[in-house]
């Protein structure tokens, strides 16, 4: 019998996150292949066209950086493009089911960087489980399945 899919909901603003993820999706499925208990990728996107709905299954969050002002450490921060991905995780139910949030973003911005994904986890009361800069190299997608699968082990065990 196989595990559960590892859920990933996710925003992508510059097409970023969306390769990052289609690419572990796919490592996922040589994972599987391999052996059966190694779970699949079910992906959803979140866009300003979404209908907010209820999640029913436990799932990731996935959350880029992009902030317009303020530099989220001592004079505030301003968060732009993502919030929709941020209300519908809000909404309802769904904080209770976020399993983690998984950054990504641009080392060069310090202080900054997975800062919205950081702040994402805090308010779904969940861990920031991993991070990643841009579209992630192979390595991070290798690093970051087994993170999710641990997490999604110990959940179902």
């Amino acid at each position: 019998m196989s595990e559960p899919n590892i859920n990933i909901i996710y925003i992508s603003i510059e097409g970023n996150t969306r390769s990052f993820v289609t690419g572990m999706q796919d490592y996922a499925k040589t994972q599987h292949a391999a052996d059966e208990t190694n779970p699949l990728i079910t992906l959803k996107e979140i866009t300003e066209q979404s209908d907010f709905a209820i999640e029913t299954k436990p799932y990731f969050a996935f959350v880029p950086t992009y902030l317009n002002g303020g530099n989220g450490i001592d004079n505030g921060v301003t968060e732009l493009m993502t919030n929709v991905l941020g209300e519908y995780l809000n909404y309802d139910q769904n904080p209770s089911l976020c399993l983690g949030v998984v950054g990504s973003g641009n080392r060069n911005f310090n202080d900054q960087y997975c800062l919205t994904a950081r702040r994402y986890a805090e308010q779904l009361d969940t861990d920031f489980i991993a991070d990643y800069e841009l579209r992630g190299t192979s390595v991070d997608t290798e690093r970051i399945y087994n993170v999710m699968k641990e997490r999604l082990a110990a959940l179902t065990n």
